[in-house]
């Protein structure tokens, strides 16, 4: 078993925060049918640093109690975007990582508002796959395609993966 250094805690702690912060400012755009959730861009760090999953879900657990859909948004909501970044941490290409939370969120986030607001679900996981792919995939993709060419960033983030 590896052993988990201050570091990686203090490095997720960190993630989860900014995610929760990130989700709180934003609001009004993170809980919407076209779910522009900002914070979402953080996923992607998985792709760099499999532990960074730990911030990643604490982060999306905290910012979800503030969900009109309350708990299930927790339950279900936290549970997409750990199959999310289960997906992200085995990929080998950015952008298809990318894609990963677009479908898995929008089917998950577009089942909870079937279910629990009787909407229509293609509709609704369509939409929540559009706000996630031009979160994660437009803005996600470039930035970290960017961030990735940078050495300084994957030394400061402590890259163990697809850091080439």
């Amino acid at each position: 078993m590896k052993k988990i250094t201050i570091r990686q805690i203090t490095d997720n702690a960190l993630v989860a925060a900014v995610y929760v912060a990130v989700t709180t400012m934003t609001w009004f755009i993170s809980f919407a049918g076209i779910q522009f959730r900002i914070a979402e861009i953080l996923v992607l760090l998985c792709f760099f640093r499999k532990d960074f999953i730990f911030g990643i879900l604490v982060g999306t657990l905290l910012a979800n109690i503030q969900s009109p859909m309350g708990f299930y948004d927790v339950f279900f909501g936290t549970l997409a975007s750990l199959l999310s970044c289960l997906a992200i941490c085995f990929s080998k290409h950015l952008f298809i990582a990318t894609l990963y939370p677009v479908i898995i969120n929008g089917l998950v986030v577009g089942a909870e508002i079937f279910f629990l607001m009787d909407e229509p679900f293609w509709i609704n996981a369509g939409l929540v796959a559009l706000g996630e792919f031009l979160v994660v995939s437009v803005l996600g993709f470039t930035l970290f395609s960017a961030l990735r060419r940078n050495r300084h960033f994957l030394e400061e983030i402590k890259a163990t993966q697809n850091n080439a």
